[in-house]
């Protein structure tokens, strides 16, 4: 009897392990509208998987526009190993839809797209070499800044490229190009003279203790405040194309303004984009703190705000302490905050701002672009720049409806 009884848990467990491993596929339609009176280029849709609730472990997704594939891509936030989201771009006609199919699988696939976007972060060793990091952390009273080559992570899509300092700062620096392409890993943020008389692009800021373009500050009520002091700090990039990059900075335990925060700054830039999704997570719910963000006052700089939560800048100044060696370079700069977060309009010695206050919720977003004036596909007087980031702002406040049809 007894054996009569292993045998039949055996084939049963048996059963359970050749289901497990037998492939899984999972399909649905996307419904992705326009509601804008204009047409959108590279327009991002993101699908959160626990919203599909696939019943397996994706491993691999296809999309379809009808026989045509687009590429995707699935991205594990959270570092559990499992994908969270998958993301995709679509071109869609002004007041127009696509009808799209998705295909999630438990299956791998070694399927590859072209890149649309790149990210790196690197250490140097004792001997100069740059050594690929994912994810680095450090107590609050560390300092790695000069270790990390290029201070950070760095990330470009075709047009533009930025990095993040890996310190208390936090600012968010740019690299503008001439020409539209990928540089980064070839010119690792600092081109030779070789690289620079092939046409590379270069640092195009001189950001110092500012917030450069929209890094996200402290606020004392009278000036931008750095992200200290802070228990620990990481930064790391969790996603690395080929449709978007993903990378954060995160905090633990930041003493401000009368209470102790968890912050993660998540920053996304997708291909054929100039402009950066900022996400701000809070392990709690925020009380009374109040933030800023905006961008650096350049010297000289014409400002430009439609005082609800779009504000920019147009200027003129050298990206770096070298003036014999390097130009002074011309950049447009703007951030937009979703005007449910804005508090106030507010100057001080180094940035354009507006505080930022979220009383009882753990979440708030705001984006960020820019453009320098040496891209030959790019904008050259800052009336252009200005109607540009008006339009930007539009845009952003017509996202395209995406609707999962199981």
């Amino acid at each position: 009897m007894k054996k009569k009884i292993f045998t039949a848990l055996l084939l049963l467990c048996t059963l359970s392990v050749a289901a497990e491993a037998q492939e899984t596929e999972k399909s649905f339609t996307v419904e992705v509208s326009n509601t804008w009176n204009k047409a959108k280029a590279d327009e991002p849709v993101v699908i959160k998987l626990s919203e599909i609730n696939p019943q397996f472990r994706v491993r691999s997704a296809v999309v379809m526009n009808g026989n045509e594939e687009i590429p995707s891509q699935l991205d594990d936030l959270n570092g559990d190993r499992r994908p969270d989201e998958l993301a995709f771009l679509v071109d869609l006609p002004a007041k127009g839809k696509k009808t799209l199919t998705v295909t999630l699988s438990s299956a791998q696939s070694d399927k590859t797209y072209p890149a649309r976007v790149y990210a790196e972060m690197l250490v140097s060793d004792k001997r100069g070499k740059h050594v690929p990091v994912q994810s680095v952390t450090i107590p609050g009273t560390s300092n790695i800044y000069n270790q990390m080559h290029h201070h950070g992570p760095a990330f470009e899509s075709e047009l533009v490229a930025y990095r993040l300092y890996f310190d208390h700062k936090q600012t968010v620096d740019i690299y503008g190009k001439f020409n539209k392409g990928f540089e980064i890993k070839e010119s690792q943020f600092y081109p030779t003279d070789e690289q620079l008389a092939r046409g590379f692009g270069d640092d195009v800021l001189m950001v110092g203790g500012s917030c450069g373009v929209g890094a996200l500050k402290g606020w004392d009520g009278k000036k931008a405040t750095h992200i200290t002091p802070v228990a620990t700090l990481t930064e790391r990039i969790i996603a690395y194309g080929p449709v978007r990059t993903i990378s954060e900075i995160e905090v633990a335990d930041w003493q401000y303004q009368g209470s102790e925060l968890n912050m993660t700054n998540r920053y996304t830039l997708y291909g054929g984009h100039r402009d950066v999704f900022v996400e701000t997570f809070f392990e709690e719910p925020l009380k009374d703190e109040v933030f800023c963000t905006g961008v650096v006052d350049i010297k000289g700089s014409i400002s430009y705000s439609d005082h609800k939560g779009l504000i920019g800048c147009w200027g003129t100044d050298w990206p770096v302490n070298d003036t014999v060696k390097y130009a002074k370079e011309t950049v447009g700069l703007a951030t937009y905050i979703p005007q449910k977060y804005v508090k106030d309009e507010v100057k001080d010695k180094a940035n354009y701002l507006y505080t930022i206050s979220a009383k009882g919720n753990s979440y708030f977003t705001h984006n960020i672009t820019f453009t320098s004036m040496k891209e030959t596909f790019g904008y050259k007087t800052p009336e252009a720049w200005f109607a540009y980031i008006r339009e930007w702002k539009d845009e952003l406040e017509h996202p395209a409806v995406v609707k999962v049809k199981k």
